[in-house]
């Protein structure tokens, strides 16, 4: 029997000060995704950082937390819910989170216990980075060993220019369009990482995002003077991927810029970082430097598209 694991970042299991602090002592704990020398950085992590941080990342979550729970968490099951639908039983489809529950260890472990002999395994970030893909692998070759099972296995390592995703997304953005109108520049932004990660270590994050981008944009028919490939979510002091987007955002009014719309190719499903610091904080950014709106185009999310789109992805691996 086939199988599917749909693998994304994870979320808090509350929007409260202790689980937000649990669920970013594992996240940043990761050597994938900060790697100064564990002696220093753990000290540093859960001596500082953790202490200062949890509270306001809370109340972040807080912002954007739905009665039902973490938006990433419910719409991330909501997508493999509406997959499984879509493949009408012929293949189980399970999530696991990176971080947090439920643990790529028990989306597996379902897997396992259904009859799964031949695995696909997604991770739900369409450009590779080793900060997110590698460490979902990471994941899931620890608990395939820990679970002493070896099915065999598709692995998606991206899909950052994969034609049904480009062309789902574009559909996305204009559609968003057609009802809002549109605006005197389109902002892609994505998740930034350290600048040294590609430098120095080869990381091809970037120039898949780069990629991605201009496939979108092409696909929309944009000239290049109505779009911008931005980076958000920058932490610390060291240089991250630029230009960053919150400070594109607070100069865009001093070129005249009045409307701005800003979509996160990088994000399969909305979450913390669309939802708060673009929706709601960095729309306050642009405003105070002198624009007028920043309209947030939403992430493909559960959409039936977006599922067809996955399908697309995994056509050569379906029956």
């Amino acid at each position: 029997m086939k199988g599917i694991l749909l693998a994304n970042l994870g979320t808090p299991d509350a929007p409260e000060r202790k689980p937000v602090a649990r669920f970013l002592r594992e996240f940043l704990s990761d050597p994938r995704v900060v790697d100064l020398p564990r002696f220093l950085w753990l000290p540093l992590l859960n001596l500082v950082i953790i202490p200062i941080r949890s509270g306001k990342s809370a109340a972040a979550y807080r912002e954007i937390w739905w009665p039902e729970g973490s938006p990433l968490l419910i719409l991330t099951q909501r997508l493999s819910d509406r997959l499984a639908g879509m493949l009408d039983g012929r293949v189980r489809v399970e999530i696991g989170m990176r971080y947090g529950e439920p643990s790529i260890f028990g989306g597996l472990e379902r897997l396992r216990d259904a009859g799964v002999d031949d695995l696909a395994i997604v991770p739900m970030y369409p450009q590779f980075s080793d900060t997110t893909t590698s460490s979902i692998y990471d994941a899931v070759d620890d608990a395939l060993g820990d679970m002493d099972w070896s099915p065999v296995q598709h692995r998606v390592l991206d899909y950052h220019v994969h034609p049904a995703w480009v062309s789902t997304l574009a559909d996305s953005i204009r559609g968003f369009r057609a009802e809002k109108g549109g605006a005197d520049r389109l902002l892609f932004s994505l998740h930034g990482i350290p600048q040294r990660y590609v430098e120095k270590k080869g990381d091809p994050y970037r120039d898949q995002c780069r990629a991605s981008v201009a496939a979108i944009a092409k696909e929309l028919d944009l000239p290049d003077g109505e779009w911008l490939l931005t980076f958000q979510s920058r932490v610390g002091k060291e240089p991250w991927l630029q230009p960053y987007t919150d400070k594109t955002l607070e100069a865009l009014p001093d070129e005249g810029v009045r409307r701005v719309q800003v979509v996160c190719p990088g994000f399969a499903v909305d979450c913390l970082e669309t939802l708060e610091e673009i929706a709601m904080e960095n729309r306050e950014l642009f405003e105070e430097a002198g624009g007028e709106h920043l309209d947030y185009i939403p992430a493909l999310n559960d959409s039936p598209e977006h599922a067809r789109a996955l399908l697309g992805v995994l056509e050569d691996w379906l029956p």
